[in-house]
This record gives structure tokens, sequence and C-alpha cells, in this order.
């Protein structure tokens, strides 16, 4: 499947919806998203669960895990995926922006979000912390790109949200994770974060 998803990707940007906005095979910088943050972390006996999938375009290095989620507040972005990746592991949820209707609670062993917090203000991300807490294990780890506000590339596009790392670190930490790595200067209107729950007596700062 990534093989023919890789295929389909080359030369044309419009086979997978999401690949107009860079392609992970191509640039490098989305290039490091992917080997830094997500490939060491698929394994197939554990569940992963993605807000925002779009067309696939980081679904794709997901499919090596046991399970997928998939999770966003609109239909039809869920139905363009099926065409492009129709797996049994693959499950569609259907949510209202910020919830996880039918996960287990405690049963996520790793989140991924590209192209979605960029657009969320703070209290839709406090929103959607507040609800990861209910479904992802002790050692999950959340992997989140947000609107980096600072950057001259984000203050260029409207739909952004004003966040920066303090911000995003501030949020992260009052809703109970321990930021565990981050890229603040590979992309250039975002940044890049892995976090996971807080430990017994564990204090991020």
């Amino acid at each position: 499947m990534l093989a023919s998803a890789r295929r389909r990707s080359e030369g044309k940007h419009d086979s997978v919806y999401g690949l107009e906005w860079g392609d992970p095979e191509e640039m490098w910088s989305l290039k490091l998203v992917r080997d830094q943050f997500i490939l060491p972390y698929v394994d197939p006996d554990r569940r992963a669960l993605e807000i925002g999938p779009g067309g696939g375009r980081w679904t794709r290095y997901l499919l090596g895990f046991g399970e997928i989620i998939v999770v966003d507040r609109h239909r039809e972005l869920l139905d363009e995926l099926a065409k492009n990746f129709s797996q049994p592991k693959i499950i569609p949820v259907l949510n209202n922006g910020t919830d996880f209707p039918g996960v287990a609670a405690n049963s996520v062993d790793f989140v991924f979000s590209f192209g979605v917090f960029v657009h969320l203000d703070a209290w839709i991300i406090n929103e959607y912390l507040k609800a990861l807490g209910n479904v992802v294990k002790n050692d999950a780890n959340i992997v989140i790109q947000y609107a980096d506000f600072r950057k001259k590339e984000a203050r260029r596009q409207s739909g952004f949200a004003r966040n920066n790392p303090e911000r995003m670190r501030k949020m992260v930490d009052a809703a109970g994770y321990t930021v565990l790595e981050e890229n603040v200067t590979a992309l250039w209107h975002s940044s890049i974060m892995r976090f996971r729950k807080k430990r017994d007596g564990e204090v991020m700062y």
C-alpha cells in the first residue's frame, strides 16, 4: 500500500488530497517529520490515532500499526481517505471537532496530527488535549504540529492560529503532559512536538 501511494504521488500531487501542501517523499522538512516523529514509533502490535488524515498524505506512514483510528469532523474527508486506503485496520471516526466517540479509554499508543492544529485557537487545542488524555495510554507518544506565529510564513497564512512554542508548551503542561521532543526550526510556518502523559511527581519545567 505504501509503495502504491508513493507511485501515485510521483509527479501527480492531486492524486492524494494534501500532497499539494508538500510531499514527505520529496521535501526535506517533511521527510524529517516522517523519519523523526513517525517511523520510530510504528509497531504492528500497537494502535495509532490520526487527527485530520485528509487524503492520507501521512496515513500511509502509519500503515505498519496494527490498527489506525482516523478522526475528522468532515465525513467527505474520511470518504476521501477511504478511496486511497481501503483496509480493515483503518477505523474512521466522525467527531464533533474535539472528541473521540467510540474510542476506548487508555487504548491508543500513538497519536499524530499534521495540518489541523495550525488552524485551531487555544481553547479548541485545550479541549483536544483534555479529550486525548482519556483515550491514550500512559506511555503513548503524541505528535502534534501547530502554528508558530514567530515565523513570517505563519503570519502570512490567514487561517493560522496565533500560537507559538511557548504557548503550546504551557497548554501541554497544563493539560497534564510532558514534552519529550520538539523541532521549532525545520518547518517554515509551524513547529512540531512529541509529548506524553506526566508521570507521578514529574514536573515539566
